[in-house]
């Protein structure tokens, strides 16, 4: 053969290769050849290499543990576990609980979750939890811009190992109440709405109005909120009201908590000022304290949790929250804001004696 030749036939060679892959390929998909019964499983050395490939691209883009917050923080771990008990439990279990016999047949076969945290660091856990997993049925957090409750969900999973059922019960247990919706919500709200938990706001400080307002936003998207929308999807939009006027009528609790004095002194500060944006009023002009709050469109602030507070600032400050009558408003009110003054607010609301603009006075303004 000679050299002008070899060149030639290589080339034959490919484009037959070719051809035939391209016969296979539509073969494969056009004709249904293919058996993608779940009951006849993946073709030998399959399940590795999806395996690998899913270690592998989670090792590469997992973030580092520095970036995780306090993952043994109770209120952290109990925040998680409300969310896992309606959101993931159907496929994973609950520890001391097996899976239904309907998950045990999918491909690939969703772990207990006392096996599905074993081999996984907590930045790992977290980026499989706000990424999903294709092809496995694992889905993506529903609110990406919401990674500081990703961190809950990972304080739990990073727990789970030696938790006993009787433990994760308690974390998730519904008090008993006369109307299943309430005591859904109250498995995280309390039936009062105090909520002893600091990551998790306090209703019986807000009127109905605001309430309905939330949950609604929460319900269609508006605001931004993984644990939160799954809850509201499952609650049917017929008794939205109901719970709105269910918390909204409970009595209000006294303050959240102690604060720093000095750091709740320089908030009362921060409150009362004017930004030098001329558009943007004081805060306590919209959130109180009385007789200042304008709305009962806007939320009461004073005796609401301190970190909750905290942390819904810094969404704001961020861009990362929104949902209410006034956004723009809010955004532009939180932008320039430092940590330090973001902290101040919070101490400083939270330190306030509980109250809630009331239907009389409501109708008045």
């Amino acid at each position: 053969m000679s050299k002008r030749e070899a060149p030639s036939r290589a080339r034959t060679v490919v484009l037959t290769l070719a051809a035939l892959g391209l016969v296979v390929a539509v073969s494969v998909v056009g004709l249904g050849l293919y058996n993608v019964s779940a009951r006849a499983g993946h073709l030998p050395g399959v399940s590795w290499v999806l395996h690998t490939t899913f270690r592998n691209s989670v090792d590469l883009r997992a973030p580092p543990q520095s970036e995780a917050p306090d993952l043994t923080d109770p209120d952290l771990i109990a925040l998680g576990a409300g969310h896992f008990d309606v959101a993931c439990r159907m496929c994973h279990a609950a520890p001391g609980e097996t899976r239904a016999a309907t998950v045990r047949t999918m491909v690939p076969e969703p772990p207990h979750i006392t096996e599905a945290v074993e081999s996984w660091n907590a930045g790992e856990l977290f980026w499989i939890v706000r990424e999903g997993v294709k092809m496995s049925g694992m889905p993506a957090w529903p609110a990406p811009s919401r990674e500081d409750e990703v961190w809950a969900v990972v304080a739990f999973l990073t727990s789970v190992g030696d938790m006993s059922g009787e433990s994760y019960d308690a974390l998730t247990a519904q008090p008993e109440t006369e109307r299943a919706a309430v005591a859904f919500c109250a498995t995280c709200h309390g039936s009062d709405g105090m909520s002893g938990n600091a990551q998790i706001p306090r209703l019986d400080i807000q009127n109905p109005g605001y309430l309905l307002t939330a949950l609604q936003a929460f319900r269609n998207g508006m605001r931004a909120s993984g644990i939160m929308q799954q809850a509201a999807s499952l609650v049917p939009e017929a008794t939205l009201a109901e719970l709105a006027d269910h918390y909204g009528a409970q009595p209000t609790g006294e303050a959240s908590a102690e604060v720093d004095p000095a750091l709740s002194e320089a908030g009362e500060a921060l409150a009362e000022a004017r930004t030098g944006d001329t558009e943007v009023p004081a805060c306590r002009a919209c959130h109180g304290p009385w007789p200042e709050r304008l709305s009962p469109d806007f939320p009461a602030l004073a005796g609401q949790h301190e970190h909750y507070l905290r942390k819904q600032l810094s969404l704001w400050k961020e861009g990362r929250r929104g949902g209410g009558p006034r956004s723009d408003l809010m955004h532009q009110a939180a932008a320039d804001l430092t940590e330090d003054e973001i902290a101040a607010l919070a101490a400083y609301y939270a330190s306030l004696p509980p109250a809630r603009l009331g239907a009389t006075e409501a109708a008045a303004r």
